[in-house]
């Protein structure tokens, strides 16, 4: 139950952020679903395999740093896989990741 309603909740985020920010751009509703479970099989996967070497290297102590930059990069990531999301530079991908760790935190 809880993983659906994070993937709701981050679908609506990213969703909002439409709204926010003029260089995002999605389509609807379920294009926003199916993005955002898109991020979280890449976060659990490949942002795994990245985050990992990089909290060995830094000893942990910028584990939040590296975890909001692979979000990101897994946000960018699902925008080259989808055609009907797009993001136009990486500063936005960063927002969304810090509003889907901070909502993430707070719920």
């Amino acid at each position: 139950m809880n993983f659906i309603l994070q993937l709701l909740l981050n679908a609506g985020i990213i969703l909002g952020m439409t709204y926010i920010l003029p260089t995002v751009k999605i389509k609807n509703f379920t294009t926003a679903i199916l993005v955002a479970l898109v991020i979280g099989i890449l976060n659990v996967t490949v942002g795994f395999l990245l985050r990992f070497p990089l909290n060995i290297v830094t000893l942990g102590l910028l584990s939040f740093v590296i975890r909001l930059v692979v979000t990101a990069l897994m946000i960018k990531l699902a925008d080259i896989l989808f055609a009907d999301f797009e993001i136009k530079g990486f500063l936005p991908a960063v927002i969304i990741a810090v509003v889907m760790a901070v909502v993430g935190s707070v719920i």
